[in-house]
């Protein structure tokens, strides 16, 4: 006979008949993981992984405790998932056990390798936690915190929340330790309740999402995706998922900078700069003038849930037409207006596919097969005692689809990681791709008329 405490699903059950736990249906955005992807919910494809390099004298005890006292403000971090035969559900945790590990990896032994292993390592879907924060010691004063979170309870966003909890967590267990410290700055003072909890956030979203509006959005959906082509054709069916492969570059801060007065000059984001540029460059690389991309949004409106952990973001498709023949300008200033339009109908991803009936071949997306992403999610600046701290994200690469440009923001540069899918796209093809991203951002900034004529009229070509 199974032993309760050894079985997740007999544990469930004790803890829900005794309201340890409680069992709710997924959230509007969670039922993305399950219904639209091609992975399992479990696979590791679907953890967001980042580090925080930390130097100087920190305290591994009050680390740990600053971890607890997180995870107790954050029910996010207390879930764990069930899948039934008809639907899969949310099990909240009313308490959990919280630890952390920490390994000592010296400074001649391969940090990535360690860090490879950590984020790649899968969960328990049923028995949680689904979140892992593992600290490598490289020297007594150079440490590495490794964190990794299952999308079903995190975004992009809740990295920057994280931080700042974790930091406000052990600054006040170092005062509760008695232990001297300097001035701090940035850092929230103690851990108040967040202003709204995901489930209650969850269970706002599902009341607004009223079928009259669902409806209204998906006619718009309908019309605009109508005639769209994905980029690849569908390959042969082979019950495998392609290899997923990962390419790293980066796009020098004096070619950021340019474009960035480009894009204020033009009256439009960097984002849409951005986004208009990996449009030319596909463009150059393949020929293609009409394409559909996957654009992640962090569906985060108003204040309450900006300190909330937890899988808000959604994700929109984002039509691009673009004319040979246009300069840049123009492509650039209806590629914007096109943008606005589609981000102001967006809608839960998982109606907007049940709403297109879109069949989901094996191992693809539904809707669209490229994704694009400019990660510059607020992540607040935070000095504790005697330490420096340093956020970095690492994408591990998601197997939904067949190439992936995730942008993100450091120190002036932009560093762009590509992720693929063989046979399907080869390296060759990814080295020609960046070059044609790097030289249509050049053009974009190489204004010398930026003052009286406006950005320069760059023509596409391929």
């Amino acid at each position: 006979m199974s032993n309760p405490i050894q079985d997740p699903r007999l544990r469930l059950k004790a803890c829900l008949a005794n309201g340890e736990a409680r069992l709710l249906p997924l959230s509007l955005t969670q039922r993305e993981l399950w219904e639209n992807s091609p992975v399992p919910p479990g696979d590791p494809a679907n953890h967001i992984c980042a580090t925080i390099e930390i130097r100087g004298d920190i305290a591994f005890d009050l680390c740990e405790e600053a971890l607890r006292a997180v995870v107790q403000r954050q029910e996010a971090l207390r879930t764990s998932f069930l899948s039934g035969q008809d639907k899969a559900a949310q099990i909240v945790f009313a308490t959990i056990e919280t630890t952390m590990c920490c390994r000592d990896v010296g400074p001649g032994s391969s940090l990535d390798a360690h860090l490879t292993e950590i984020f790649s390592r899968p969960f328990d879907m049923v028995r949680g936690p689904l979140f892992r924060v593992e600290m490598l010691r490289v020297t007594s004063n150079h440490h590495v915190l490794a964190l990794v979170f299952h999308h079903a309870i995190a975004d992009g966003w809740t990295l920057g929340v994280f931080v700042e909890d974790f930091s406000a967590a052990y600054i006040l267990a170092l005062k509760q330790s008695g232990r001297a410290f300097s001035q701090i700055r940035g850092v929230r003072d103690g851990l108040p309740a967040p202003g709204l909890t995901y489930a209650a956030w969850a269970a706002q979203e599902k009341a607004r999402w009223q079928q009259s509006e669902t409806d209204r959005l998906s006619a718009y959906w309908k019309t605009r995706l109508q005639g769209s082509q994905p980029l690849f054709a569908q390959p042969p069916a082979t019950g495998e998922i392609p290899a997923l492969c990962k390419s790293v570059t980066s796009v020098p801060a004096a070619v950021v900078a340019a474009a960035r007065t480009t894009a204020k000059q033009s009256e439009v984001t960097p984002f849409s700069l951005l986004l208009t540029a990996f449009q030319i460059a596909l463009f150059r690389w393949k020929g293609t003038t009409d394409i559909v991309l996957g654009v992640p949004h962090a569906n985060r409106a108003g204040t309450k849930t900006r300190d909330t952990m937890g899988y808000f973001a959604g994700v929109v498709p984002i039509r691009l037409q673009l004319e040979a023949d246009k300069i840049f300008s123009a492509t650039l200033a209806a590629n914007h207006a096109a943008q606005i339009e589609d981000f102001a109908h967006a809608m839960p991803f998982a109606e907007l596919a049940t709403s297109l009936r879109e069949s989901q071949p094996p191992g693809r997306h539904q809707i669209f097969d490229v994704r694009f992403a400019f990660q510059n999610h607020p992540v607040p600046d935070i000095e504790l005692p005697g330490i420096s701290t340093r956020l970095r994200t690492i994408s591990t690469g998601t197997s939904r689809f067949d190439i992936a440009c995730e942008l993100t923001e450091y120190d002036g540069s932009l560093e762009v990681v590509w992720l693929y899918r063989r046979p399907l796209v080869s390296e060759e093809d990814i080295r020609q791709l960046d070059s044609h991203l790097r030289s249509v951002l050049e053009e974009a900034g190489q204004n010398p008329e930026n003052e009286t004529k406006g950005p320069k009229s760059t023509p596409l070509q391929k």
